[in-house]
Order: C-alpha cells, then structure tokens, then sequence
C-alpha cells in the first residue's frame, strides 16, 4: 500500500518554501490502535442502536417503559451519547490515526498515549452507560455527564490532542494535506467547546450545577450543541471523506482551491449559528439574527465540501455501480448535502416557528447522525478492515444488502419524521374561524401521528440490522486474516528551509481581506435591518472579490500564502483557533456582559426556588423529563392561546442549566404552576392515562418510594449562591426546614383527598416543583430555629 495518499492539485508542493535532498526510510505504521477503534466503533454503534430502537418503541408504545432505569427519559441521553461520542467518536479516531500516519510520512508519536486515549475513551463510554440510566445528568444537550467524568474527558481529550500534534512535530511530509486541516480543527475547538460548556460546580460526586443560567445558559449550551455537530460530527469525518474517498476512487480530489475555501469558511461560519436552534424564544434578537445569517451563509461552505466531494468521483461512477466502498462515500457524501441544505432552511425564522419543537428537527438530526455519519463510518470500516488484516471483504453482497436496507431504513425514519413534525406543526398553530384552536387538547396531535412513530421504528430497524450485518461481515473478514501494520517505502525530502517572510504570513492578503469582512460583520451589531443587509452583502463581494483577485495574480513561480501557511503546523493551528473563537467570543461575552443584574431587583421579579422545588427541579431533571416538554412560550397567538403568556427572561434567570427544551413531546410548562391541583399531578405522575387519555408518558409511581434527604438542600442552596442565585445565608441554613415545611402542606392536602403521601417522597418534592413553575411567590421568611414552623404564605403555593 502506497504511504502517499492521492493529493488534490499537487502543483502547490513544487512552489514549496523548501529546498530539498531526497532520501529513502521505511516506515512501519502503528495500526493496532486503528483496529481497536473500528470494532470499538462497531461494538457501540449496535447499542447505540438497539437504544434508538427501544426509545422509539417506547414513544409508540407507551408500555415499554418497563423499567425506571431504563425509561424513555434515561434512555434517551443514553441513546445520543452512544450515536455520537462511543459510534462515531470511535469511528473518528480510527480514521483519524490510520491517515495521519500516512498523510505527514510519520508513525504515531507515542504508541503508550495512543493506548491511554483508547482505553479512556471507552471507560468514560461505561461511565456514561451506568451514570445516564441511573439519572446522573445535567440535563445539557449531548453534554449531559456529570462533572467527574466532563473532567476524564478533558483529561482524555489532552492525550489525543498531544500524541496528534506530536506526530505532526515529527512528520516527514512538511506540506500538511486538507485533511489535517480538518483534524487540527476539531482537535482545538472540541476542546474549548467542552471546557466552556463543562463549566459548573459541583455538589456532591455526581450531582452539580451549571455556571451560567437562563439565556446566558441557553446561548453557551446551543454555542457548543450545535458546534457539537459540526466539529464532533463533521469536520472529522470530513477529514476522513477527503483521505478515504480519493483512495477508494483511486482519484485526486477534485480541487484544491475549492478545498481551502470549503474550510476556512466553514470554521469561522459554523460556530456562529448556534443560536438558529433558540429562534423565537426569550434569547435578545440580535443574537437571534446573528445566528440565522451565519446559518444561512453556510449553505455556501457546506456545498461547496459536498461538490468536492462527489466531483472527485468523476470518472468513477461505474465503479460506483460495483463497489460498496463507493456506494456507501457517495450516498453519505449526499445525506451530507441534504443536511446542510436543510438546516440552514429550519433556521429561517419563519420556518424554524413552524418546525422548532416537532419531531421534523429529530428527522433532521437522524438524517445526518444516519446517513451522513453512519454511512461514511460504513465505507470507511468496508474499506479499511480489509487492509487492516491483509485480506479481501468477507462478503461484498453481504455490504450490498447493508447498503440497501440502510438506505431504506433512513429514507422511512426521515419521511415519518418530516410528516410527524409537520403535522405536529400544523396541528398546534390550527384555529377556526372564531380564532380558536382546533384541538385544544395537546394529546391530539400525539394520536395524529402515532403511525409516523411505528413507521420511524421500522425504519430504525431496518438500519440496526444493517449495522449488525455489517458487524458480522467485518468480524469474518478479520478472521480470515491477520493483523498487519502498513509498511511502506517512502520518498523523504530533507529539506532545509528557506528564510521566509513572517510579515508575508501574519499580514498576507487573505488575512487582510478576511480581517476588513470581518469588520463589516461586526458592523452589523449596530446598524438597522437594512444596514444588516447591505453590510453582509458587502462583506459577501470583498471575500469572493478578494479570493478572485488572489486567483488571477497568482505566480507560479512563487509558493502561495496558503501553501505557505501548510508548511507550518503550529501557525496553520494558531489561525484556526482564531477564526473560531471569533464567533464565540462575540456571541457569548455580550450576553454574559449584557445579561448581569443587580441581583436584589432580579429577586424582586422572579424569587429564587425554595429548598423543596429546588429538589423537585433536580427530580426532574434526573427522570429526564426536560427531553419532553418545554418551559418556553415563543410569541406566537396559538401558544399564548394554549400555555399563557410569552416567556420572558426573568423567569428562567435562576435555571442552572436552563430548561427551554428542545423537543415537545408533551405539552410546554413554563406556565403550569397552580394550573392543576396537587393531587391532579400525584395521580398524573403515577398513572398519565388516568388524567390525559391517549398519553404516552411513562408511569412514573416508583417515585412514590423514592426519597430526598431534606440534609443535602443546604449544600445545593449554597452551590446555587455560588453561581448568582440570590440565597442569603439565614435562607440556606433554613433549607432543611423550609423543605420539611413545604413537603408538609402538600401532603396535608394530598390526605384531604384521601392520599397517603411520605413527606420526603421524590414524588412530593416534583410536585412542588411543577406547582412553582412560572409563578413568582414571595420566599417565606426563614424560620426562627431549626424546628419547622407554619408559613402563613403556603396557601399561595
């Protein structure tokens, strides 16, 4: 096997600001590590699966919510997490470092450290298996492990980062190829991603609170979810297309300069879009426009990837026609195009009103996560293993019918969740000619479109039995083989290099021409809609104006600034950090600088939780409940007509980790407080169907023998302080008390209904919460010594 890979527009290598003299090395790869990642990958990818089928079962039929531990609220994060981080987290590092190796003509670094990140990313992976089920959580999307193991994953994350870039230090091949690229920036901005997002403090080993709250929360927590996707879930695997795809295809990749567009662009544009997925909500408008402009202008960037990469199977479509390999590069290649096309079209306001909380954004979601990540993860493996072990594929109509059964089971996953989402849709905003809603009754919609669920869990099946077919055909081609490590004979320059302009890098034109866009950019923050409008159009003319004119004044003679730039991996890095960090420093810093209040006056609009409905929150949170339901009414007259008034705020400024949601499979409830009597929620709890007919929520009466120790309130009051909840110290060594006084009247009037309810039940302190939600009491005042007293504000609650 070659250890050069089929490179795009080599003719920048010959301007190389090198002088060279040739030598020959061999070079033994360390591929072990790759082979351990593809079946890890493999192993997981099958749970994730069987997960998402469970989930989706469970939504059809409310019934296989059997066990607590394994409810539709424990099972889903459960679910996300395997698809992402143990799928196709695994699948990226085996891509990862099978390429690398070969791209910079270098072994791994340290064979010990690639070892460390294997076996700790599987630990953390059995972390989260055990932790999510048993309600350990901080309810923050794909992000929801507690803080131990958010600081494995730093630690993990380091040793990855180290062994990669030291492999770099040692490369042979100075000029790093467009794939690098894609790998050093998912390296960096996973890692500032996490760590910011990560940020929270801690109660006890498995239980904390995040720093930021309400809005500020919302921005930092969709900031990384969605960056999450597009550095976790794409740049790699982009990576991974322009290495694996040329050497499938035995073709260049189709252009060079379309390559370096595709990825500065993308760098510096996605990680301004985050806010597309809170259109509508409380977040301030300006942060609301910024993240549908950026999500717009990435239409450009993301297409432009697709191009190249379906451009560079040119001349190899009827190869196509017979190898899986390419069958499965050109349809994820193509589920790529559909994502992106589609995502920017949801962040249009008017689109996202209609789209945001239905089951068309879980339809979205799979149709990448499935069809983009899981079919490039599938040619990858089919064209790997086999070289991994020295041998052919097993079965190639074996890989034949993967690709069919999966591509249908996408297609029927996709359409039922399209015709869910958009009935949904339809169905909540439907009024009558007196302005009424037409149903009224949120349970109806889940009845409308109870045969979208069963088609989307059929559709789910049919692409886990072509994972496990794909399993199956891997593991008979690896042991029909043995395992070998590349080996190959390579041409190395040693090059002695030239003096080169510092001042020609630092301050070349793109960086200039990029630096004026991006003043323009920021101009728009203070400028009116048309003003917006025609800045970002004028920015749009001097990108594409200066890359033209780069283009036509271009010596051939000379290295580029670009080329350049590649042979120099720290600055290339340096860059890259900066072009991302640009979006996030000025999204998240105004709203964390804006969002600071005096604290007293923000107590006086919206008090603080007491002690019990602070339990309560985090019994909701453990049962994940916030996967269903929303606390979020958006300015729309059949929302207000169905929930209450608009949201605001105020009134999720003490939510640490906010609670907006993301997906309403249930009603929203940010005005559910006092909307129903306390045994209205008891009963509500323990048997939905008896007070929402046609629900399918899962019975949640284990929480009726669970129990909260009134002992801990104090520490998360104080936890709460530490982060900018308004407690005052006689509130916090009240805590136990006050707790105790609450979980008392509630169950007072659960007896006056002829309830029999243990005070320090989980199922008391969820009611006390959903009783509070947006309502404001006034906090009670502390009692005067360590005995409970009555409060004679109780009959508000």
């Amino acid at each position: 096997m070659s250890a050069r890979p089929i490179l795009a527009e080599t003719s920048h290598e010959a301007a190389s600001p090198y002088r060279a003299d040739v030598q020959r090395r061999t070079i033994t790869y360390d591929d072990q590590i790759a082979r351990w990642f593809v079946f890890a990958s493999v192993a997981w990818g099958i749970v994730a699966m069987l997960a998402g089928a469970l989930a989706a079962l469970q939504l059809a039929f409310f019934k296989a919510n059997v066990l607590p531990i394994l409810s539709y609220g424990r099972l889903r994060p459960l679910h996300t997490n395997a698809a992402i981080f143990a799928f196709v987290g695994n699948m990226m590092f085996a891509g990862v470092y099978y390429s690398t190796q070969r791209l910079v003509k270098a072994t791994l670094a340290s064979r010990l450290l690639g070892r460390i990140h294997f076996w700790g990313w599987q630990g953390i992976i059995v972390a989260a298996a055990l932790t999510l089920p048993l309600g350990f959580t901080q309810a923050k999307e794909y992000a929801e492990l507690e803080w131990p193991i958010d600081l494995a994953i730093t630690a993990v994350w380091l040793v990855f980062a180290v062994n990669f870039f030291w492999t770099l230090a040692r490369r042979a091949e100075k000029q790093l190829y467009v794939a690098v690229w894609f790998y050093i920036a998912t390296i960096v901005t996973v890692a500032v991603l996490h760590v910011v997002n990560a940020l929270s403090i801690p109660v006890s080993l498995l239980k904390s609170y995040s720093v930021f709250g309400g809005a500020q929360d919302a921005l930092v927590q969709w900031w990384y979810g969605h960056n999450a996707v597009a550095f976790f879930l794409t740049t790699p695997i982009l990576g991974i297309m322009y290495y694996f795809l040329p050497k499938a295809a035995e073709r260049p990749v189709y252009s060079y300069r379309l390559s370096i567009i595709h990825f500065w662009a993308l760098v510096f544009v996605y990680i301004w879009a985050g806010p597309h997925h809170l259109l509508n909500t409380a977040l301030p408008d300006w942060a609301q426009t910024l993240g549908m402009l950026f999500s717009l202008m990435l239409w450009a960037p993301s297409w432009g990837g697709m191009l190249n990469g379906l451009l560079t199977l040119r001349g190899a479509w009827s190869r196509v026609r017979e190898d899986p390999v390419l069958k499965f590069f050109a349809a994820g290649v193509t589920f790529y195009g559909m994502a992106t096309f589609e995502g920017p079209l949801l962040s249009i306001k008017s689109v996202s009103s209609l789209a945001h909380y239905t089951d068309w954004i879980v339809g979205h979601v799979h149709g990448g996560a499935l069809g983009w990540n899981g079919f490039m993860a599938a040619g990858m493996f089919y064209w790997m293993v086999p070289r991994l072990f020295g041998t052919k594929l097993h079965s190639r109509r074996a890989a034949e019918i993967h690709f069919y059964i999966g591509t249908v089971g996408i297609l029927l996953y996709i359409i039922a969740m399209w015709v869910s989402g958009i009935t949904q849709g339809m169905m909540w905003r439907a009024v009558d000619a007196q302005g009424n809603l037409m149903y009224p009754s949120f349970v109806e919609t889940l009845i409308a479109i109870r045969p979208m669920y069963w088609m989307r869990l059929f559709g789910g099946t049919l692409y886990l039995a072509g994972m496990i077919l794909m399993g199956w055909n891997l593991y008979r081609t690896a042991k029909s083989g043995e395992a070998v490590d590349g080996e190959a004979e390579v041409v190395v320059e040693v090059r002695q290099e030239k003096e080169v302009d510092w001042k020609r890098i630092v301050f070349g034109p793109p960086v200039v021409i990029a630096a004026v866009a991006l003043v323009l950019l920021f101009a728009i923050a203070f400028t009116n809609p048309v003003g917006t409008a025609g800045l970002l159009l004028l920015a749009g003319i001097v990108g594409f104006a200066g890359i033209f004119v780069l283009t036509l004044v271009k010596r051939s003679d000379k290295p580029t600034w670009h080329a350049i730039l590649e042979g120099r991996a720290l600055l290339f890095t340096v860059l890259t950090v900066i072009a991302v960090l640009i979006g996030g420093v000025a999204e998240i810093v105004p709203s964390i600088v804006l969002g600071q209040t005096d604290a007293e006056l923000a107590r006086k609009k919206n008090a603080p939780y007491r002690a019990l409905e602070l339990e309560g929150r985090d019994v909701y949170i453990k049962e994940g409940c916030y996967t269903c339901h929303s606390q979020m009414i958006r300015p729309f007259r059949f929302e207000t007509s169905r929930y209450g008034e608009v949201s605001t705020l105020d009134d999720s400024r003490w939510d640490h980790p906010f609670q907006w949601g993301s997906k309403r499979t249930g009603p929203d409830l940010a005005r559910l407080g006092g909307k129903y009597p306390n045994v209205w929620h008891w009963q509500h709890m323990i048997d939905p169907r008896s007070v929402s007919p046609g629900s399918n929520m899962p019975s949640y009466a284990h929480l009726e023998f669970t129990r909260v120790d009134f002992a801990d309130a104090a520490s998360k009051l104080r936890a709460m302080r530490s982060v900018g909840v308004p407690y005052t110290p006689d509130e916090i060594a009240a805590a136990p008390a006050d707790a105790a006084n609450q979980a008392a009247e509630i169950v007072k009037d659960l007896e006056a209904q002829g309830i029999a309810a243990n005070p320090t039940s989980e199922l008391v302190a969820i009611t006390a919460y959903l009783q509070r939600i947006g309502k404001n009491p006034p906090p009670p005042p502390p009692p005067a010594g360590p005995m409970p007293v009555t409060m004679s504000d109780e009959k508000a609650h």
